[in-house]
């Protein structure tokens, strides 16, 4: 499949968020805004950069509201705020957050060990945090996580997509995540999910949120878009993990995403260059390498095969 036309594809970058909770060094207010506007100068318009959770339990994004507080806010752009209970959305409504991510895990063990809640005591509790949004008139995205499985439950059953998707996008939210967070997903699956979504809530955008533990993660973006799926959760560099969810390896780096959509014809609108150097500043800065395949000498020997903004 090759796009007849130049279609949109919109990725979130989701790095300050997830990429940066899974690394050890405790970044400061600064060093993460001068991220954030380096992934705005490579063309990202959509940033998850922070989340408010117990910040003991995740002392890496501890200040949320401190780095919020400092960003710019050019026309445009949208800041999300990913929040696990109510508290936290209740904290993040008092932020400069355009979006709240309602995020829950459809995996019982997960949800134990990520929230100290069941699943189902979590499905209910998010259905209060979609309220408390639609009573701010705050914009709200859900996120199922281990919506394709779990290492530590196995198998997720589809009928609990449904239900989650039945009760939580019905009245307000307009997008809902199908989150591959422990990267168990494949072509197959990916089709599987997206057709319970659409049966559940056919008038929500659907989005993904894909991790590379299996290698699989550009072939479950290439079939996703065979399905007309236009949104995905990226991390520049390939950040991110799960600290409550060991093995679980990154998510898909947003450079590389880019280009996949950029050779398929599709306009994502971010600047590969860009995007590669600031890979290469944030390994200088964590002293490692991130899985992205886009490089800046890669986009270089292509020369004119491709341009560097897709």
């Amino acid at each position: 499949m090759v796009f007849a036309n130049p279609e949109s594809v919109d990725l979130v970058e989701v790095g300050p968020r997830d990429g940066f909770q899974s690394e050890p060094r405790v970044l400061s207010v600064l060093e993460k805004k001068d991220v954030i506007l380096g992934l705005l100068e490579a063309g990202l318009r959509e940033i998850q950069v922070a989340s408010f959770v117990n910040p003991h339990r995740v002392p890496q994004l501890a200040d949320a509201p401190e780095l919020l507080a400092a960003l710019p806010s050019p026309e445009g752009v949208t800041y999300i705020a990913l929040t696990l209970n109510a508290k936290g959305v209740e904290r993040a409504l008092q932020s400069p957050a355009h979006r709240i991510e309602v995020s829950l895990s459809l995996s019982d063990a997960h949800s134990r060990r990520n929230t100290g809640m069941s699943r189902e005591r979590a499905l209910a509790e998010a259905e209060e945090m979609v309220a408390l949004c639609r009573g701010m008139d705050r914009p709200a995205r859900i996120s199922l996580q281990c919506a394709f499985g779990c290492f530590l439950e196995g198998a997720v059953p589809a009928g609990r997509v449904h239900e989650a998707v039945s009760r939580l996008a019905a009245n307000w939210a307009d997008e809902v995540v199908l989150a591959d967070t422990p990267g168990l997903a494949d072509p197959r699956a990916v089709e599987e999910r997206l057709a319970v979504l659409r049966e559940a809530a056919p008038h929500v955008r659907p989005a993904l949120h894909l991790h590379d533990t299996r290698g699989l993660g550009q072939a479950n973006v290439l079939r996703a878009l065979q399905l007309g799926v236009r949104r995905f959760d990226t991390a520049v560099g390939g950040m991110g993990g799960c600290p409550f969810l060991p093995g679980a390896a990154g998510n898909i780096p947003t450079e590389d995403t880019a280009y996949l959509c950029h050779r398929m014809g599709a306009n994502t609108r971010l600047d590969l260059q860009r995007l590669a150097r600031l890979t290469s500043d944030l390994e200088a800065m964590y002293a490692k390498t991130f899985p992205a395949k886009i490089r800046s000498e890669t986009m270089s020997r292509e020369g004119q095969a491709g341009s560097a903004v897709c």
